[in-house]
């Protein structure tokens, strides 16, 4: 762009003030394409906005036909216009006509005009429309040219992004910003969630696009690049283990990209054209964003969220802003939108306002699930590309019974799920109304329902889901959701609130258990492991470092000082394990009797079924504890081989597998004739289909989230049981004729009308 026509600055300045006048929004486009031509000496200068229907339309125009404004259109990918916006790359052309791609539109009088160049209107690496100048002489845009129109596309992005447009379009269109969208994932938990979207890292939105002085913008750029660099070297030079394996690549590809010349120059070269540093690094952002996403090396397209990651940190670094900004400021119905998120990061956010999770990554078994389950929100997990679609403040349906969301969706689609959450309601009424019936099955057997809990925010479900007791109190999350080791006192307040809040209903207390993938990020002593599942975690690590474990039990013995305390140890490998913790138990127990402290009225101690070698050692385990209880979850990964966090994998194996099945019922078989209590305890025990396998194969305590406990009890009543055990004594050792043990056991409960 040549200074004698103004050059960039002196665009973007008259932008800004045009930006500033009282304008109707068609007025406004056309005094801009207008000052745009004037500046780049183009004898034309045309904006297509790109509509939800896939069809870029003619907006405004100077030099073509002003007659063919909100007449001309091309669709996706048709001519060269349809072209930028299907690539969102930029085309630069001598002799447009030439081009295969060139479409002739005679509304338009464009016939006339050789050379082309024609930019994206990007925003967040989305294609909202494209911007064109033209002239009659066969010439190539000079490079700096292309980079002034793609910033002037930036400022008419932000346009098309507040809504100004909307009024322009016709009556039944509406514009791509704006266009319905639907994403298919898993589900994490059920139930469903109408609301508007939170995003958990949110783009931040740049008002202050242009600058005063570019000298000033470079260097306030430098100083949050320098704080950036520094603030990734500090998280590199951390020898926890929360950044190892996984987390230490991105950290690494965020250093990468943070030190990267190439993209501290185009920062540069943005601002030197008169953008401001926060402005500069929004339009790279986009650009690197469009290009990566049509690139097809998947590692590269991978990158693409570290990219858009270490931009946004840089980003709030300018403006001085933090994540919480927005959780300081949610809408009565926020459903949360994330690529990946922490349980105390959930926990951060008010529950009253929630109705909803969304996360692009996570497995059912992460702890953001678990809590988003102990707080009764549905969740959906697997959906890729939401994060990127979503804005800020946009509607939202969650559906965490199908794993699917749908993206500001139709007033017809609202309203059918606005139904279906009514529906909902009034199935939890019934669930409501068998809180005070017994928990029996049909033929008259007593099966006892608990809750799995952790926080004090899941003790209120404890009544109202009508659960028989907490089967399984995850001591670890007190842990995992504060910023430092909680204190005894801490300990002992929440054990006490707990057994406040159960009214005399069993509690039992499972030892902390962190390590593997439940990372404290203020414990030093952690090793770096390649297969942190699978090494120093729960007991293993707790019979190390006596200390933790000591504090623990005198907290709980003081808490539960003239009740009775329930005690289980988690992942037991070897009997050994447990001889050692009741030795740690007893020592405690003689050093409060010395003080005279009120101690348990009778104490009880259990061991979680979680690994594999103590199916060889049933007996001897039954006998050396006074209850056992099955981490279905664990057991199934070490069993199946399989990380249960790996997403690629999630769905592979089935836990109503014949072979886990098998290994279920040798427990529950070594219980019975032991005479020793077993409880299960996992995701298996909150879906109807597998706590009705779970009670046929003889569990007679299972425990579940509180959500879960309505649609089990409903399932329980109608089971006749002496059938289904009948039906696994035909059944389990040898499915018919191959038929995998889920379609069986769907097939018993439909013949049956049995709820599932």
């Amino acid at each position: 762009m040549r200074d004698t026509a103004g050059g960039p600055r002196v665009l973007l300045k008259r932008l800004r003030e045009l930006m500033q006048e009282p304008l109707e929004p068609q007025e406004r486009l056309d005094r801009i394409v207008r000052d745009i031509a004037s500046n780049m000496v183009a004898e034309v200068c045309s904006l297509y906005v790109l509509r939800a229907d896939s069809v870029l339309e003619l907006y405004a125009t100077e030099g073509l036909n002003p007659k063919a404004v909100h007449l001309a259109q091309l669709r996706l990918g048709q001519g060269l216009v349809g072209t930028i916006a299907a690539s969102a790359r930029p085309l630069n052309l001598s002799n447009a006509q030439e081009h295969p791609a060139f479409a002739y539109l005679p509304e338009t009088g464009e016939e006339i005009y050789n050379s082309f160049l024609g930019v994206p209107v990007l925003r967040a690496g989305r294609t909202l429309g494209v911007l064109v100048v033209q002239n009659k002489t066969m010439r190539h845009y000079r490079d700096d040219e292309v980079e002034a129109l793609e910033t002037t596309a930036m400022v008419i992005a932000e346009m098309i992004a507040t809504g100004d447009l909307a009024r322009l379009t016709r009556p039944g269109l509406e514009l791509d910003l704006s266009r319905p969208a639907s994403f298919t994932g898993l589900s994490f938990n059920e139930g469903v969630g109408l609301g508007h979207v939170v995003l958990h890292e949110p783009r931040i939105v740049v008002t202050n696009l242009f600058n005063e002085d570019s000298e000033e913008e470079v260097r306030r750029l430098d100083r949050s690049l320098g704080s950036l660099r520094l603030s990734i070297d500090d998280m590199l030079e951390r020898r926890d283990v929360a950044f190892e394996g996984e987390h230490r690549e991105v950290l690494e590809a965020y250093r990468m990209f943070a030190n990267d010349r190439g993209w501290v120059r185009r920062l540069e070269e943005a601002i030197r054209n008169g953008l401001t540093a926060e402005a500069a690094v929004e339009k790279v952002q986009s650009d690197m964003r469009a290009r990566m996403l049509h690139m097809t090396d998947p590692y590269l397209r991978e990158r693409m969220s570290d990219f858009d990651d270490l931009a946004n940190r840089l980003l709030r670094q300018l403006m001085g802003r933090g994540p919480e900004d927005v959780a300081a400021s949610l809408p009565k119905d926020a459903i949360i939108v994330a690529r990946s998120m922490g349980a105390a990061e959930l926990l951060d956010y008010p529950r009253d306002k929630l109705r909803g999770l969304v996360l692009e990554d996570g497995a059912a078994t992460s702890h953001v699930v678990i809590v988003a389950r102990a707080m009764g929100i549905p969740v959906a997990g697997q959906v890729k590309g939401a994060v990127s679609m979503a804005e800020n403040g946009d509607a939202i349906i969650v559906d965490g019974e199908e794993g699917t969301i749908h993206l500001r969706p139709q007033s017809d689609l609202e309203a059918a799920y606005a139904e279906k959450v009514r529906f909902r309601a009034r199935r939890q009424e019934v669930y409501r109304e068998l809180r005070k019936k017994p928990s029996l099955t049909k033929d008259g057997v007593p099966v006892d329902l608990l809750m799995n809990a952790g926080l004090a925010v899941d003790l209120p479900q404890l009544s109202e889901s009508g659960a028989a007791g907490i089967g399984l109190f995850r001591t670890e999350l007190q842990f995992m959701v504060a910023s430092t080791f909680p204190r005894a006192e801490a300990q002992e307040r929440l054990y006490r609130d707990v057994l406040e809040a159960a009214r005399g209903k069993p509690v039992t207390f499972r030892t902390i258990d962190i390590g593997g993938d439940k990372v404290l990020p203020y414990f030093k002593g952690a090793l770096q492991e390649e297969n942190p599942a699978l090494g120093w975690r729960a007991i293993r690590l707790t019979l190390d470092r006596p200390g933790l474990l000591r504090t623990q039990i005198r907290a709980l013995l003081k808490a539960c000082g003239g009740r009775e305390l329930k005690l289980m140890l988690p992942m037991v490998t070897e009997l050994s394990e447990i001889a050692q913790a009741r030795e740690i138990i007893d020592r405690e127990v003689r050093h409060l009797s010395r003080f005279a402290h009120h101690l348990p009225t009778s104490l009880k101690l259990g061991a979680m079924l979680e690994v594999p070698s103590l199916l060889f050692q049933l007996d001897e385990l039954m006998k050396a504890v006074d209850f056992v209880s099955v981490g279905s979850n664990d057991l199934f990964q070490f069993i199946m081989a399989v990380d249960r966090g790996n997403t690629q994998l999630a769905d592979r194996f089935d836990t109503l597998s014949a072979p886990f099945l098998r290994a279920l019922k040798q427990i529950a078989d070594a219980g019975a004739r032991n005479h020793t209590p077993v409880t299960l305890c996992g995701e298996l025990a909150g879906k109807p289909i597998s706590a009705m396998a779970l009670i046929g194969l003889g569990f007679r305590s299972i425990s579940m989230s509180p959500a879960s406990i309505g649609p089990v009890k409903a399932m329980l009543t109608e089971l006749p049981l002496a059938e289904l055990e009948a039906f696994f004594k035909d059944n389990l050792m040898a499915p018919a004729q191959g038929t995998p043990m889920r379609a069986l056991l769907q097939a018993f409960a439909d013949d049956r009308s049995i709820p599932l």
